[in-house]
């Protein structure tokens, strides 16, 4: 019963759309909400990489000052 009425729902509030904004403003509002999606997905990788590019740099810079420690003997 509830999916059946969330796609009445989307069916409905895209007609609406395109009544009141027209086909063509409805299609860009259609593409901003498809690249802002995008967007925020691409956010998310970049937060991830950033967090393991910090966690292996910690890790190499100190792998670095051991071996220059130990050349500076």
């Amino acid at each position: 019963m509830i999916p059946m009425l969330a796609f009445y729902l989307c069916v409905l509030l895209l007609l609406a759309c395109i009544w009141y904004g027209g086909y063509d403003g409805t299609m860009r509002l259609v593409a901003y909400a498809d690249l802002q999606l995008r967007y925020a997905w691409v956010q998310m990788r970049m937060f991830f990489m950033r967090q393991r590019l910090k966690r292996d740099l910690k890790k190499a810079g100190l792998e670095y000052e051991k071996l220059f420690k130990e050349t500076n003997k």
